[in-house]
């Protein structure tokens, strides 16, 4: 990942009810949450409102300022990854485009959503 904190824009997709995102620079058009991470974004998006609609998600290997959950890789299964919500039961399984991204499943991931700007 070039950047310390990668930005992405999840949306709600009807057809498939879960979330999505597209990120044209690494080829990824409607990816998939899936296995848990849909209820993980939920909970994270809580008290954005319209954010079925879209917002901001930040994410990175590493603690920055106002991050608001922390993830803790647990295991590898399918080419994906599982991660654990901290401070909670919930398990969701990241999928591979998490190596457009990373080059190895980061041991820890730290995230933040926030409205997205027009």
């Amino acid at each position: 990942m070039p950047n310390q904190i990668g930005v992405i824009a999840p949306y709600w997709l009807d057809d498939v009810q879960c979330w999505v995102f597209d990120d044209p620079r690494v080829g990824l058009v409607r990816e998939p949450f899936v296995a848990g991470v849909t209820e993980m974004i939920d909970d994270l998006v809580r008290e954005i409102p319209q954010a079925r609609n879209g917002f901001r998600l930040l994410f990175s290997a590493s603690p920055f300022p106002g991050y608001a959950r922390k993830l803790t890789w647990l295991r590898q299964e399918m080419d994906g990854n599982w991660y654990r919500l901290e401070n909670s039961e919930m398990e969701g399984w990241l999928c591979p485009a998490l190596f457009h991204y990373f080059s190895v499943a980061p041991p820890e991931l730290y995230v933040k959503a926030e409205t997205k700007k027009n």
